[in-house]
């Protein structure tokens, strides 16, 4: 069975801890913190990600793109990103497809409820994420101190000093 989360680019913005703060003074480093953290989520889970922004945001005509393997919509003037997640889940949904929608907006979660979404709350899909950055943590941790530093013992100095011309320092 496929998984596909669509997300409310700027509803998690404005939830998230880490996020909030970065969207009052940059903007754009929330959002390419937002997009980095579902490249994450995308590479942990295996699912397809879908993360979707309001057009009156960002200047311009509509426009999609992939970054980092994670799907981004710019909605059109005047559509908002709540309508293209209702037509995505309607468009999307299958009979080997199970699509969530990472939203706090209840009116939104009434409507992809009826085409058959779930949903993942701001802070649901928050937590899930400080869970799989932790693992991703630990498993960096246990790897780096089960790799051996050398297959040949090595003094300090001689282990220094290789280390000091692998980083091209002097």
């Amino acid at each position: 069975m496929q998984t596909i989360l669509l997300v409310d680019g700027y509803n998690m913005i404005g939830a998230w801890k880490e996020l909030r703060p970065l969207r009052d003074t940059n903007f754009e480093e929330a959002r390419n913190r937002l997009l980095d953290l579902m490249a994450e989520y995308r590479a942990a889970i295996g699912a397809r990600v879908i993360v979707v922004f309001d057009a009156h945001l960002v200047p311009g005509a509509q426009q999609t793109y992939v970054q980092n393997g994670v799907e981004i919509i710019y909605t059109r003037k005047n559509e908002t990103a709540d309508e293209r997640i209702e037509k995505l889940t309607n468009e999307l949904k299958g009979r080997k497809i199970q699509i969530y929608v990472a939203t706090s907006d209840m009116t939104e979660q009434n409507v992809i409820f009826g085409n058959g979404a779930l949903r993942k709350s701001a802070r649901e899909l928050e937590i899930e994420m400080e869970i799989i950055q932790s693992n991703i943590s630990a498993e960096v941790k246990t790897t780096h101190e089960e790799k051996p530093k050398s297959r040949i013992p090595l003094s300090k100095e001689v282990e220094l000093a290789f280390e000091k011309w692998r980083r091209g320092l002097k």
